[in-house]
């Protein structure tokens, strides 16, 4: 069985599953998808995917405003403490630093993290982080936060080893692996998938985006997360069985409150 670490169902194109949600849930069950983590990216969309998703026990809910969305939009802290703190909300983000994209953002994506770490914190909820060509100062901010105290994940891990490796020892965050591993030109982030330990890995979609091989170029699914678990047990020389059963204990030991 499966763990789909990170996906966005909200964003799915539902026109293939006869414009039901339900149908991506029951293509993810056929796969042996057990559980999946929807993910909250901005304070106007949180509403509607929280009650999109509300009926699906096997789905869990996070709530946060993504860098690169709160650039443009002024964070209301106030109302995200207030849909963070709501029992069937699990996660803090995602949340981060994306400077390849919005560099002459970097205050603002600086005061939004920093009060993110410091809400996950406070809640006891761990946190989701994006980021990108920022990795000096995710970093220097999540130890500055003393984000080890809530714990949290790097999701769609695509930078160094030695961010990864800070990452596990200084924060015991764990590393979470996307479809992006199984591209062919990904040989880099294949050597980092290999040199981690399984014990801190997780697997995600990032669904609607980056569908792995051989789904490439198809809109992404929870479905297909057990083809990035067969990335990774090829990369590691494992069994499939050994990722699934491996990266669903460190999900669910880093997702406490999942049910």
């Amino acid at each position: 069985m499966f763990v789909d670490s990170h996906c966005h169902l909200d964003k799915i194109n539902l026109e293939p599953f006869n414009g039901k949600l339900s149908g991506v849930i029951d293509a993810a069950r056929a796969a042996k998808v057990q559980h999946m983590l929807c993910i909250g990216v901005t304070l106007d969309d949180f509403p509607s995917m929280r009650e999109q998703v509300a009926e699906f026990p096997d789905v869990s809910i996070s709530c946060g405003v993504h860098p690169l969305y709160v650039a443009k939009h002024p964070l209301n802290r106030e109302q995200l403490a207030q849909w963070a703190a709501l029992p069937e909300v699990v996660a803090i983000g995602e949340t981060g630093l994306d400077y390849y994209y919005d560099p002459e953002s970097r205050p603002v994506q600086q005061e939004s993290f920093q009060y993110h770490i410091e809400l996950a914190n406070e809640l006891d909820k761990p946190l989701i982080i994006h980021t990108r060509d920022a990795r000096e100062d995710t970093i220097a901010m999540l130890r500055e936060g003393q984000a080890e105290r809530c714990g949290g994940v790097l999701h769609c891990f695509t930078e160094s080893l030695e961010m990864a490796q800070q990452a596990i020892e200084h924060l015991d965050f764990y590393i979470s692996i996307s479809g992006i591993a199984s591209f062919r030109n990904a040989t880099e982030l294949r050597d980092v998938v290999k040199a981690l330990p399984l014990e801190r890995l997780l697997i995600e979609t990032d669904s609607p985006w980056l569908a792995p091989v051989p789904h490439r170029g198809k809109e992404n699914q929870p479905a297909y997360v057990s083809e990035v678990a067969k990335c990774v047990a090829d990369v590691k020389g494992l069994t499939l069985a050994e990722v699934a059963e491996t990266t669903s204990e460190n999900f669910y030991n880093l997702f406490k409150r999942v049910r």
